[in-house]
């Protein structure tokens, strides 16, 4: 019998799990879609780059969805154990709520394991290219799109207008160029009754070919005409090239960039930190060593008396007076100001070093605490698997009669106040308020302390009791004053 239940359990897993989960996948490649696709239309982005940038930005949904969807599928699992009085009846015969859920937790723990070499390994290339591929796609210009009436900016130094453009052909009929190419001042107006427009070298190049029309430009003063002069010219045709090459997109080179704290493998992660916190330490050793050479500097041979000093003579180096004096006894008015003067300005000098120290420190200190939570959420959301497995199974037995609606609004209550609390883990950790292993397993402790209280509140059956508060008015109503 307990057999059938643990195949009867693991049958009825998968089905919500991959259901929950392609939904999940549907609905954030929705939201991305509606955040990102008008940014990408309009350029002329080839459909499979299109493709390969959404299949990319896939993975950090997986991250969002596989661990709520074990959620969903182990509250539908155990909430249908329960709903059909299966559970009662397997609880009558002595079976322990550990003998059945086991298997469960053993699958969820496979789970985990997948994810844990998706987020180590898969997403962070994932976010690499995808960062890689936005990049040139943001650096892309829109296409080459001529519309009639409308003045096309699109190519630099010129400005073209069309009055009609037959549909399906390459003609223009009544064309005007602006040509900028010789400055504002100087503009060359180019005027023709039609035109052809030709695409070279993959699109990269433009052709423009005009028939019967004008040039009219202004001609700067020259040697024999002190003036500026007017000069207009007719012509049969007239061909113009265009340089397009910043309009056709390109891909480049995927490892010629560096790489983020989400673009990078937890081995890369880990040589990052221990490399900063090495150069944090040498850094703190050669301040350390700063510091005491100027404020205890080496000692050198004190003569028994000071010898007298002239009223002129000037002290430039403090740590020479330091040395030969253990005060300004004795010193004239001139090189007490002097020494008093340069050691100020050592002093000013150590405060600044101090200051610029203190800033690289800092800065080093934050990527050493960026480092360390990426290292942390990557194991924190992949063992999120099996504490909402922990989760679901109790709650879905205490749920019992719990609709779909049911489930999916205490399974998105759950994942909601996990993630929002794993995100300020994450942002308070990298501020420096919490220790980077505290900001992203706090939120995994918070949800194993209540599917440990779950687990207590199935095993002993705690449904079945009065309350405790109740338990508790009826003890101290029940028992005889004193």
């Amino acid at each position: 019998m307990l057999r059938r239940l643990h195949w009867l359990i693991l049958r009825r897993l998968p089905g919500p799990f991959f259901g929950w989960l392609g939904t999940l996948m549907f609905l954030l490649l929705m939201q991305f879609l509606i955040r990102w696709l008008p940014e990408i239309t309009g350029k002329g982005i080839p459909v499979l780059v299109i493709i390969e940038l959404i299949a990319y930005n896939l993975a950090y949904m997986v991250v969002l969805a596989v661990p709520m969807s074990v959620l969903l599928a182990s509250l539908m699992a155990f909430g249908d154990l329960a709903e059909s009085k299966y559970y009662t009846v397997i609880k009558s015969t002595g079976i322990s709520f550990e003998q059945i859920v086991w298997p469960s937790i053993i699958v969820s723990a496979v789970v985990a394991g997948g994810m844990l070499y998706f987020n180590n390994v898969m997403l962070p290339e994932a976010n690499h290219r995808a960062r890689q591929l936005w990049s040139d796609i943001r650096s892309k210009r829109p296409g080459f799109e001529l519309q009639p009436g409308v003045f096309y900016d699109g190519v630099e130094n010129y400005s073209m207008l069309v009055r009609e453009r037959p549909e399906g052909t390459n003609r223009l009929i009544d064309v005007t160029i602006y040509d900028y190419t010789q400055g504002r001042n100087q503009q060359a107006v180019i005027k023709a009754e039609r035109g052809r427009i030709e695409s070279k070298a993959n699109g990269s190049r433009l052709v423009l070919t005009l028939r019967n029309g004008q040039m009219h430009r202004p001609l700067p003063p020259s040697g024999t005409h002190d003036s500026a002069r007017y000069e207009t010219l007719a012509f049969d045709r007239h061909r113009i090239r265009f340089d397009l090459s910043d309009v056709v997109f390109r891909r480049s080179d995927q490892e010629g960039s560096g790489r983020s704290t989400r673009t990078m493998r937890t081995p890369q992660l880990i040589a990052q930190a221990d490399s900063f916190e090495t150069n944090l330490r040498a850094q703190y050793a050669d301040l350390n060593r700063q510091v005491h050479d100027r404020l205890f500097p080496a000692p050198t041979h004190l003569p028994s008396s000071p010898p007298a000093a002239p009223p002129d003579t000037v002290l430039t180096a403090p740590s020479d007076t330091l040395r030969r004096w253990a005060s300004l006894t004795g010193l004239s008015r001139t090189p007490t100001l002097s020494t008093l003067t340069t050691a100020l300005q050592d002093a000013r000098s150590l405060q600044s070093t101090l200051q610029n120290t203190q800033r690289e420190t800092d800065w080093m200190e934050q990527r050493i605490r960026s480092y360390r939570v990426e290292i942390y959420k990557k194991f924190s959301i992949a063992l999120a698997c099996i504490v909402f497995m922990f989760i679901g199974a109790p709650l879905g037995l205490t749920l019992r009669r719990g609709g779909l609606a049911t489930i999916g609004a205490v399974a998105l209550g759950i994942f909601m106040f996990y993630w929002v609390t794993l995100v300020q883990g994450e942002k308070l950790s990298e501020r420096g308020f919490f220790p980077p292993w505290l900001g992203m397993w706090i939120a995994n402790l918070i949800m194993s302390g209540v599917g440990i209280w779950l687990i207590v509140y199935v095993v002993l059956d705690l449904g079945a009791t009065p309350p405790l508060r109740r338990r508790l008015w009826n003890w101290l109503t029940s028992s005889d004053p004193a």
